[in-house]
């Protein structure tokens, strides 16, 4: 099941030496022009208990805001806490890598950096990671779109990963795991928590008292939304219940709550691993087919060859600096740059209306990606 891949990742075997203390681990520059900046919002739903812990009488959560800068000077967003390292590092055995090695991570955006753009101008994209993954496995991708004018908010929902720490220290585990045995009730209300966490973050970016200083820059006509494995699975769902979201794109997240027979009309991205799709066969993109069919909108389907679950995120280049073999035939850098330059090219299309040669036709700059549709 592709949507719990990534959980056991990185278990995989070590392909050269192992990681030491001392390795350096970085996320590949962004592509834009623009420097990025990033908040990190603390925001908390009073109008609903958590779903996944009721005795909680509301649901918070934690977000990272990135976006164009008016300065590429400062200090750079943490990658994740040790602790954070720790309890997604600590069930994978990696043998030799320190478990802290995560809060190491060099990366591109600057911390609370001065906002930079019009006023209304900017499209804004939503990040979900996958089941049990924080937001950070994203950074690499929202620092990219925010490179190219975006602003991107990545969504930790909470009780759904191992680690979020919040302001005041407070650190909440994975609580949302002790359900995800029984897959006919757990993904409804996955997807429905998902969407729900989705509506309200942006109800606080763009409502009459936004959370974040810069939310004057947003154009509430151009939202769109992706996410990896289950993250991405759900988009579709989220788009369903929210009209706000007018483009959404799932990288390689099974879906396990299908799209309705009244179809969603809003322009939809698959992007996956050729690698792993036998058309019309039983894997793990059959259910793609079936939701394919009710996308009454514009649409696209591409795969790339060469890749595997964790290509599409930052653990792909991640692994590889740890030595890490995850099982992929192409480079890991070269994986994450195609995933950044089609998302980019599809909301570039979609939310901006500049047609993309990229969404068009297979691209002889890139031979790894193969057009389902």
């Amino acid at each position: 099941m592709r949507t719990l891949a990534v959980a056991t990742a990185l278990s995989l075997t070590l392909s050269g030496a192992p990681a030491s203390a001392d390795t350096t681990l970085s996320l590949p520059r962004p592509t834009g022009h623009e420097p990025v900046g990033v908040t990190s919002l603390s925001l908390k739903d009073t109008s609903r208990p958590d779903p996944w812990v009721p005795t909680v009488p509301y649901r918070e959560l934690m977000v990272s805001v990135f976006y164009p800068a008016a300065s590429a000077n400062g200090p750079a967003k943490q990658y994740m806490t040790p602790l954070e390292s720790q309890r997604n590092l600590e069930r994978q055995n990696i043998p030799g890598v320190p478990l802290d090695i995560l809060s190491t991570v060099h990366t591109n955006a600057v911390v609370d950096a001065n906002p930079a753009g019009r006023r209304h101008s900017l499209p804004l994209v939503v990040l979900s990671p996958g089941w049990t993954q924080p937001r950070a496995t994203l950074t690499g991708l929202a620092e990219d779109l925010a490179s190219h004018g975006y602003i991107v908010v990545a969504i930790d929902h909470t009780y759904e990963n191992r680690a979020t720490t919040f302001p005041d220290g407070h650190v909440t585990d994975c609580a949302a795991c002790a359900f995800d045995n029984d897959e006919a009730t757990f993904w409804p209300k996955f997807a429905q928590v998902r969407s729900a966490d989705t509506s309200f973050v942006l109800d606080e970016l763009t409502g009459r008292h936004p959370k974040w200083r810069g939310s004057d820059l947003i154009d509430t006509s151009r939202i769109g939304m992706t996410g990896h494995s289950a993250g991405g699975a759900i988009t579709t769902q989220a788009m369903l219940a929210d009209s706000r979201i007018r483009a959404g794109a799932d990288l390689d997240g099974s879906v396990h709550v299908p799209i309705p027979a009244t179809g969603l009309s809003r322009p939809f991205m698959f992007m996956g691993s050729m690698d792993e799709y036998t058309p019309g066969a039983q894997g793990p993109y059959d259910d793609w087919e079936t939701d394919w069919t009710q996308l009454t909108g514009w649409k696209r389907w591409v795969m790339v060859s060469g890749t595997v679950h964790a290509s599409f995120t930052d653990l792909g280049v991640l692994a590889d600096q740890l030595g890490v073999d995850l099982g992929n035939s192409i480079d890991a850098y070269r994986a994450l740059a195609i995933t950044r330059a089609y998302v980019s090219a599809f909301f570039d299309q979609n939310l901006r209306c500049r047609p993309q040669p990229l969404m068009t036709a297979p691209s002889p700059a890139y031979p790894e990606v193969t057009f389902i549709g």
